[in-house]
């Protein structure tokens, strides 16, 4: 759906000369594009421009800004990185990359992956959206769109560094006419950590993005990706410093084909394919040759690949009405070894798993003069869970021209099993091929109001998760298996939003208030269970706050931001049983300039100076419990290139 805006609009939208990034529009809501004002849920749309201009390098990076969302790394750089998404499980939140879906089999997804050197824009989207996306879409989605070829050919590289041993680079080259564009990026970051030893990580992408357009009615476009990345960690499980050669590795390729053509004045045909590939591990080997005590070595790889085709039509029933309509196959498969080495002798695993999963789904979206309203419904079938329905139901109603615009929407959303919960074979681990998905229903009504140059967002949601998969190591027979669908949670608060664009001055202000609750804590007993009965969910503050300021001097700007994180339970797992913690709240100060020292002009580039500091204040804060997280840091960057993309 993200890739076909040039068709997917009737008359004037189609004429435009770049329809995929129509401003005031959104890609991912819904099977068509929609302007924001007639989207029923709560979006925020991230500008990669503004973001590259405030120094910031992560995707993650953005995210920790965006309310709802709460952004958890694991101690330093490239560290795995999870997102809750209004307090859903990390496992709960769909992933798009250009409309392909780059979650691992089960939900996960590790955001320390995405740079910013190469997006376009970031589109969240809240509530449940397994009617729009399927599995995982419990919590929301989080599309990342890359960069487009637009005008002449354009070509810019760059280099930053400071802190940590950063060195960042990148290369970019793209162009655009009215019939064809092409873009290409190639970036990589890197850095020796915070650790003492053996904290290092890099990540090198390659992206490009190919669309063409045969005729007015027609749009071609093709996407790829490839990923390479790795991170050293010195630390175990608590986050003592004590092994020299442990790490994980990465590579990824995601690649997506979309085509769509009117074939009448009201109806398009679209027909999607995507293709991702996963193949990652950890290798943590002898640290050295009189290294033959206890359980000294550990090598895994888990081989993940998944395959989607979909085809729909789109019948645009008047200018205001569009219904859609729409079948979708995917395959999934996966290969997982392991071994161990330990004094007592080797062990190895090695299993393949597959499922397969057919869907059909209907939606249809209106607008009129002061309102909007969208419905949905998917039907799933999967070879291993069964049958599975869900919906989608919104709208906005503005009652004045000049009052607020209210909005709802209600929807449902489920999660299949990882395919370890439902099959798995080990000693310590009988999988239970009888798991049903976890499942969401959830609601949320909001207004937008304009104050002036302000645009404020202000929404309140309710949601319950139910059917959380469990582990028990003492299931009630000895041949039973340790997974089961039990725990019950739920998680209700406030989101608000302000931007104020004021001349040269851009202001932007988030803040969530965000309760959670364990309604049935399942398996887990005691004080340092993950789940308590009656008690909040693990690293979810129940206050979060941002803001970011942005003043343009002429072709010059400089940046301030700042961040608060409340309080959070969390464990101790260095001890057992674990013992519940409570980390502290930490407050983040950034700030940063970025200086044209070049104009373009006479054949000369364009060269850009830029200066970001992160924790100004050098605080000492914990995300994971044990693991500390980066203090205060510098970085000097430099931009040179044909146009400003």
């Amino acid at each position: 759906m993200a890739l076909t805006v040039a068709a997917a609009l009737p008359g004037a939208a189609r004429a435009q000369e770049d329809p995929v990034l129509l401003e005031g529009f959104v890609i991912t809501a819904s099977p068509v594009p929609r302007p924001l004002s007639a989207v029923a849920s709560y979006v925020t749309v991230l500008e990669g421009s503004d973001l590259r201009a405030r120094g910031i390098s992560h995707v993650a990076q953005a995210l920790g800004e965006v309310p709802g969302l709460v952004v958890v790394r694991s101690g330093s750089f490239g560290s795995v990185t999870s997102l809750f998404f209004r307090g859903s499980e990390s496992d709960h939140t769909k992933v798009l990359v250009d409309g392909v879906p780059v979650n691992q089999n089960g939900g996960s997804f590790d955001y320390s992956g995405l740079l910013m050197e190469d997006v376009e824009r970031i589109e969240v989207v809240r509530g449940p959206s397994s009617a729009l996306f399927g599995s995982d879409a419990i919590g929301g989605v989080i599309h990342v769109v890359t960069r487009r070829g637009r005008g002449p050919l354009q070509v810019g590289a760059r280099l930053s560094g400071g802190s940590f041993g950063r060195l960042d680079w990148g290369v970019d080259v793209g162009a655009g006419s009215e019939k064809t564009d092409f873009a290409v990026t190639a970036n990589r970051a890197s850095g020796d950590g915070l650790l003492e030893f053996n904290n290092q990580f890099h990540n090198t992408v390659l992206n490009g993005t190919v669309r063409h357009r045969p005729d007015s009615l027609t749009l071609l476009q093709v996407t790829g990706r490839y990923a390479d990345r790795a991170y050293h960690f010195p630390t175990d499980f608590a986050g003592n410093v004590v092994d020299r050669n442990s790490h994980t590795f990465a590579d990824e390729v995601t690649a997506g084909l979309d085509a769509s053509r009117f074939v009448s004045g009201s109806l398009q045909l679209q027909g999607k394919a995507s293709f991702y590939d996963f193949d990652g591990g950890t290798d943590d080997g002898p640290d050295s040759p009189a290294d033959t005590l206890g359980s000294y070595g550990f090598y895994s790889l888990d081989e993940f690949r998944r395959m989607v085709g979909d085809v729909r039509a789109h019948w645009f029933a008047g200018d205001d009405v569009v219904v859609t309509g729409g079948a979708e196959i995917e395959s999934e498969h996966q290969r997982s070894t392991s071994e161990s080495r330990s004094q007592w002798g080797p062990s190895s695993s090695d299993d393949t798993y597959e499922r397969l999963n057919l869907a059909g789904y209907a939606h249809a979206v209106g607008e009129w003069s002061r309102g909007s309203m969208n419905v949905g419904l998917r039907y799933e079938d999967n070879e291993q869970f069964g049958d599975f329905t869900t919906i989608q139901v919104g709208g906005t109603y503005r009652p004045f021209t000049s009052g607020p615009a209210l909005r709802g929407s209600v929807g449902t959303g489920f999660k299949e099993p990882t395919f370890f919960e439902a099959f798995s074979t080990s000693v310590f681990a009988l999988g239970n091929p009888d798991l049903r998905p976890e499942k969401s229903r959830a609601w949320e009504v909001g207004l937008d109001q304009t104050l002036g140059f302000a645009v404020v967002a202000l929404t309140y949601f309710d949601q319950t998760f139910e059917d959380l998969i469990q582990y028990t190591g003492t299931p009630a027979l000895p041949d039973a298996p340790n997974f089961y669908n039990v725990a019950k949670a739920s998680s209700r608060g406030v989101e608000v939003g302000l931007t104020a664009p004021f001349r040269a001055l851009d202001l932007s202000v988030g803040y969530t208030y965000l309760g959670t609750e364990v309604l049935d804590s399942g398996f887990d007993e005691g004080e340092g269970a993950v789940f308590v009965e009656g008690q909040p969910l693990l690293r979810r503050p129940k206050h979060q706050g941002s803001l970011a300021v942005t003043w343009r001097l002429g072709p010059h700007s400089v940046m301030a931001d700042a961040r608060y994180v409340g309080t959070r339970s969390d464990r101790d797992f260095s001890q057992f049983p674990a013992q519940a913690v409570e980390l502290e709240a930490y407050r983040l100060v950034g700030a940063g300039a970025e200086l044209r020292v070049l104009a373009p002009g006479g054949g000369r580039p364009e060269t850009i100076l830029t200066l970001r500091a992160e924790n100004l204040m050098d605080e000492t804060y914990q995300e994971v419990f044990g693991f500390t997280a980066p203090g205060r840091a510098f970085y000097l960057g430099l931009r040179v290139g044909t146009g400003r993309r």
